[in-house]
């Protein structure tokens, strides 16, 4: 498997679900107008910190971002914060939606 092709694509992927530029993210995180540029081109990659940033950015954990199952972990977040909001018994309701979908 080819590591930074997948580090480059999942950045990508998750920057493009919050619907930022690369440049605007870039210069969010207080970085080059081309910063998130050169790591989805696999020019470079970001240090340790860089990458806490990054997810701190697009509010998702480190483990969230390399986990392959979770195909838009930003929305699972937004999920989450809502159904916590819910009484229990809603949530219940809300669980067998979601097994019944699958179905």
């Amino acid at each position: 498997m080819d590591y930074m092709q997948w580090f480059s694509d999942r950045l990508t992927q998750l920057r493009m679900e919050k619907g930022v530029s690369a440049r605007d993210m870039s210069l969010s995180l207080g970085q080059s107008e081309s910063y998130i540029n050169k790591i989805e081109n696999r020019r470079t990659m970001p240090s340790m910190t860089g990458f806490f940033y990054i997810c701190e950015y697009l509010r998702i954990t480190p483990k969230d971002f390399f986990d392959v199952d979770m195909t838009s972990p930003t929305k699972m977040q937004e999920i989450l914060a809502e159904l916590g909001k819910l009484p229990p018994s809603k949530a219940e309701h809300i669980l067998q939606v979601i097994r019944d979908m699958q179905a």
